[in-house]
């Protein structure tokens, strides 16, 4: 079992290909370049069961029908944000990129926090709103990993400056859910080195004095 992160797009946004030993994975965040994430996940000799949004801002989806059509794979999102892959001013490519993203339909939507099993791969999906109002958190307890998007990253947090982001709430969720885990499980952000919730709870400047 193993992780390995691939930043793509002009944002550098961090795209994760978790693989079991059987040859299996799962794909979290394909943001952008696509063909080369295809090609890298075709070279590992991997065979993807599914994509796995933590949200939907658009350097997170960009490649999410590259993916999908090579291996007819589902893609998985909050319910809060399943309009947002069609809709280039929600998504926010409208505003900030040369071309508006436009992806098709997720074919699973979380309605609440749940386990989830795919294939040999058991998550805790863990609702993160604050960065958008569908930010969700995966947490892989065999590995003692969290995949937490733009919710905390090392030695910061999301920007909540964006169409519902909200400050308060980000910190509550990064309280409340994520900063519950085992302090050495790894923090696997949507941007950024990889670092540990006890690392956080340490020496994260914003997470200081929030009750």
């Amino acid at each position: 079992m193993k992780w390995e992160r691939i930043p793509l797009g002009p944002l550098q946004t961090n795209a994760y290909i978790l693989s079991h030993d059987n040859g299996t994975c799962v794909i979290f965040d394909p943001g952008s370049e696509g063909p080369k994430l295809v090609d890298y996940i075709e070279k590992q000799g991997l065979t993807p069961l599914a994509i796995l949004l933590t949200h939907a801002h658009f350097d997170h989806i960009g490649a999410v029908d590259d993916v999908r059509n090579k291996w007819n794979v589902p893609v998985y999102i909050h319910e809060n944000e399943r309009d947002w892959l069609g809709n280039p001013l929600l998504n926010g490519s409208y505003y900030f990129m040369g071309e508006e993203v436009r992806i098709k339909e997720a074919e699973h939507v979380f309605t609440h926090e749940q386990e989830l099993k795919i294939g040999e791969f058991i998550f805790q999906v863990f609702e993160t709103p604050g960065h958008s109002p569908g930010s969700v958190s995966y947490y892989y307890k065999e590995m003692e990993a969290v995949f937490s998007g733009d919710a905390l990253f090392a030695g910061s947090i999301g920007r909540t400056d964006l169409p519902g982001g909200n400050h308060t709430q980000l910190l509550r969720s990064i309280h409340d859910k994520l900063l519950q885990l085992p302090e050495e499980t790894i923090v696997l952000s949507g941007h950024g080195p990889e670092t540990t919730i006890g690392a956080e709870m340490d020496t994260n400047p914003f997470l200081h004095g929030f009750e």
